[in-house]
């Protein structure tokens, strides 16, 4: 994969701050300024306390199974290469079925949803959209390896079995979530979010980025 120089990059990962939105219960952001130049110090060091759960992040299969893989022993591939994104327009916690789609055809082994249902990350609610277990099964026929919405979770805030995430599990795909996709259009893109190499960990933030594709 070679990008070129002027090729228009859509950073779909939303700022990391003490403002943004965390699952309810979860550990919030925090960074606590450790040195700095305005102190007299010789350089400025931070450090940080956070859920995993964080902005634009890749969960690890260990999250929602007790014998799935950490966040370190993933396949790289599965978060870098052709992208989609599809659009969809659902009620308030509606989850997105196959009929959804409708007339689309899936172009990329990666899928990124645009539900629009958590566009201000900074402002949590439970209304977001998410995905059925019966589209997952579905998109595995299409040859699909990534899942990825612009929501914090692939299924609804209050799903405490994660029916999505443990179809997920058992198709072995890769999950990506807390994207942002207000200002990208429905296409072919190419992704890259590397998760951080986290050991045993059950997710890791990204820097989620979109390359556009010239031949789309």
């Amino acid at each position: 994969m070679f990008i070129e120089p002027d090729s228009k990059i859509y950073d779909i990962s939303p700022t990391i701050s003490k403002d943004i939105a965390v699952f309810p219960g979860d550990t919030p952001f925090e960074r606590e300024v450790l040195m700095s130049f305005e102190k007299g110090d010789h350089l400025h060091l931070s450090t940080t306390r956070s859920t995993l759960h964080i902005g634009a992040h890749a969960d690890a299969p260990n999250h929602y199974h007790p014998k799935g893989q950490g966040i370190h022993e993933r396949d790289l591939h599965l978060y870098l290469g052709l992208c989609q994104v599809i659009s969809v327009k659902l009620k308030p916690k509606e989850r997105i079925i196959p009929s959804h789609l409708e007339g689309q055809k899936i172009r990329a082994p990666r899928i990124l949803f645009k539900t629009s249902s958590f566009n201000n990350p900074d402002n949590w609610n439970n209304d977001f959209n998410s995905l059925s277990p019966e589209l997952i099964e579905w998109l595995v026929t299409e040859k699909v390896k990534l899942v990825g919405i612009d929501t914090p979770s692939v299924d609804p805030s209050d799903d405490k079995v994660l029916h999505s995430h443990n179809c997920i599990y058992e198709n072995n795909l890769a999950i990506l979530e807390g994207i942002i996709l207000k200002n990208v259009k429905d296409g072919l893109y190419t992704l890259v979010a590397l998760p951080l190499k986290i050991k045993d960990a059950d997710a890791a933030p990204v820097r989620a980025i979109l390359v556009e594709n010239k031949e789309k």
